[in-house]
């Protein structure tokens, strides 16, 4: 039976917004859902877990990686580099997988260049004075990387005009709603429907 490819959802967001939380939220409720995990050369932080969260390794290993074109995407982020598997999303989007990829504005914008048809999901937090607040009560930063945090929001919320949705998360419960929405729409779209039932809608047509 012919197949469509997988879709590839990426969520983007200014840290503090609750996109992570979001994101394994999501995951709970969608077995279809994968995870793409990046590899980074930030050290983890406490509650995360290695091939989890992110695949933790050094800076020359990551830098050789690079060399070799093994990464999607790659961004330097408040000094510490993250990376995209090219061949792991290649893999599985062509597998008829859908996948999850949680990365910044810059990396999406590279992402895009091989994946145009990728569905974009924007996080908003409520207010900026809610996105302090998060970003101070949950204690993984220091004061100078949390400043560093809330100026680069303006010009992370400069790109929302390049996705294709847009959520503000005052309340998780209210804001995983809206995401499960999006991914449940974008599996329904007649494009996709014509192939994954083929069979199907040709026998309705003969009837």
């Amino acid at each position: 039976m012919k197949t469509t490819k997988g879709i590839l959802f990426i969520i983007s967001a200014p840290s503090g917004t609750g996109k992570t939380s979001l994101v394994r939220a999501l995951l709970q409720t969608d077995p279809n859902l994968s995870l793409s995990i990046s590899h980074t050369s930030r050290p983890p932080r406490s509650e995360e877990i290695n091939g989890r969260d992110y695949h933790f390794i050094s800076k020359a290993d990551f830098k050789q990686m690079q060399a070799q074109g093994e990464f999607l995407e790659s961004a330097v982020v408040y000094g510490n580099l993250y990376g995209t598997s090219q061949k792991w999303i290649n893999e599985a989007i062509s597998s008829g997988k859908d996948i999850l990829l949680e990365i910044d504005c810059q990396g999406a914008q590279q992402v895009r260049k091989f994946f145009p048809q990728s569905i974009g999901i924007f996080i908003l937090p409520p207010s900026p004075h809610t996105l302090a607040e998060r970003l101070k009560t949950r204690g993984q930063d220091n004061p100078e990387i949390i400043k560093q945090r809330l100026t680069a929001v303006r010009e992370e919320v400069g790109h929302i005009d390049e996705f294709d949705y847009a959520i503000i998360n005052d309340r998780l419960e209210g804001a995983l709603k809206d995401l499960v929405s999006i991914v449940k729409a974008e599996r329904i779209k007649t494009t996709r429907q014509l192939l994954n039932h083929h069979e199907l809608i040709t026998q309705l047509e003969k009837s």
